[in-house]
């Protein structure tokens, strides 16, 4: 399936020998690298304090604006943030747009609810309009009509990379290459495919990128990064600023920083940050081609497997597909199958019209199971979830 060493893989995640864990999307096991990580700042902060370890740690703090920076190519670490979620990265870098009256911004079908209601705040405040781009035949953003929906006023495409509720890829790059030629503004929310699938900001050819630490980047929760292009950061002007952000430089003027922590804060989990830097190191160990060709090998086994259901339907757009599966079962309600699951200890969840409104209504769905694997996951595993499925409807 692939050059993954997957006794070694299982034998440094804990919670392997706990559980059957199929919600990666929601939040994915630790490594024991990371959890050593993590757990040592805790202890060294309890042991001298917090300010001591933050100093004497400073080495491993620094440490992880490289590692994130290399995870997605970035060209500086001065492009890098830290921040504590995807969602308030992503909010940092949006809200920092000038926009003004009569702006579009330009979305995708399968958008998310925190990143539409933020832009459903900036169109209110600001008088600016959403507009969504609809989908091809596949599922995914059309770029033939995004083409063609790129007017002057078109400030902003921003979209998720890899949704919430599915298995869908959009076509990052070729988007990236529209808004270039635009002179567009482009921004991605990578929240579900940093650790899933390769990113690389350069070959997307975005402005700005958000994720998080806890999904199948597989680090602690409460951490988060932003990338933001060197050439786009002086035009982002940070809703809030503090010490960190800027430099007080006499009683009446300060100076904001010129990188990408002017989006940062002072306060920070210090022990998540040493956290990240490691759980991107060991993404990079075990290979992000090599992981995302395991997990997507198991994806494609598991909506097999429930495409042979009686009334088993995959819900799945695109051409490409990742590691999230989600799926319905004529006659079984999509909770009582996670509930099923999670009384043998497969976790996983469901995904309601409430994360992805335009689409699920689009399609006229309600909620859906999502079982999303990752590459420490086995064929057993699914085989394991299945026959539960299979009793199930069995009665």
């Amino acid at each position: 399936m692939s050059d993954i060493d997957i006794n070694k893989v299982r034998s440094e995640t804990p919670g392997c020998a706990n559980v059957t864990h199929l919600n990666n999307a929601g939040a994915g096991l630790m490594p024991q690298p990371v959890l050593e990580a993590t757990k040592g700042m805790l202890d060294l902060e309890a042991s001298i304090g917090g300010y001591e370890a933050a100093a004497e740690w400073g080495d491993k703090l620094e440490h992880t604006y490289d590692a994130i920076a290399k995870l997605i190519n970035a060209e500086h670490r001065e492009e890098i943030a830290v921040i504590e979620n995807a969602t308030r990265a992503f909010d940092m870098a949006f809200y920092s747009i000038p926009f003004e009256p009569g702006d579009k911004i330009l979305t995708s079908v399968s958008e998310y609810a925190s990143n539409v209601i933020s832009y459903l705040h900036v169109c209110e405040k600001f008088g600016t309009e959403l507009v969504v781009v609809p989908n091809d035949q596949h599922g995914q953003m059309s770029v033939d009509a995004l083409k063609t929906m790129i007017d002057d006023n078109v400030r902003l495409i921003s979209l998720s990379h890899i949704p919430t509720n599915g298995g869908l890829i959009q076509p990052v790059a070729e988007i990236g290459a529209i808004a270039r030629e635009a002179g567009v503004l482009y921004m991605v929310d990578a929240c579900q495919s940093v650790g899933q699938v390769p990113v690389d900001v350069q070959e997307i050819g975005c402005d700005m990128l958000a994720s998080t630490s806890r999904k199948y980047l597989r680090g602690p929760r409460g951490t988060g990064f932003l990338y933001v292009n060197k050439e786009v950061i002086p035009a982002l002007d940070p809703v809030m600023l503090d010490l960190h952000a800027a430099t007080w430089v006499s009683a009446d003027r300060y100076e904001i920083r010129n990188d990408a922590r002017r989006f940062e804060n002072w306060e920070t989990n210090f022990a998540g940050k040493v956290g990240l830097g490691v759980a991107c190191d060991y993404a990079m160990e075990v290979g992000i081609k090599a992981g995302s060709t395991r997990l997507r090998t198991l994806a494609a086994t598991l909506r097999s497997e429930i495409e042979s259901l009686p009334g088993g339907k995959t819900h799945d757009l695109g051409i490409e597909k990742g590691g999230i599966v989600t799926f319905t079962v004529e006659g079984l309600d999509p909770d009582d199958i996670a509930a099923a699951w999670a009384k043998e200890k497969i976790n996983a969840n469901t995904s309601g019209v409430r994360s992805t409104r335009f689409d699920m209504e689009q399609r006229g769905l309600e909620k859906m199971v999502r079982a999303s694997v990752h590459y420490y996951n086995t064929e057993d595993e699914i085989a394991k979830a299945i026959g539960i499925i299979k009793g199930m409807l069995k009665g």
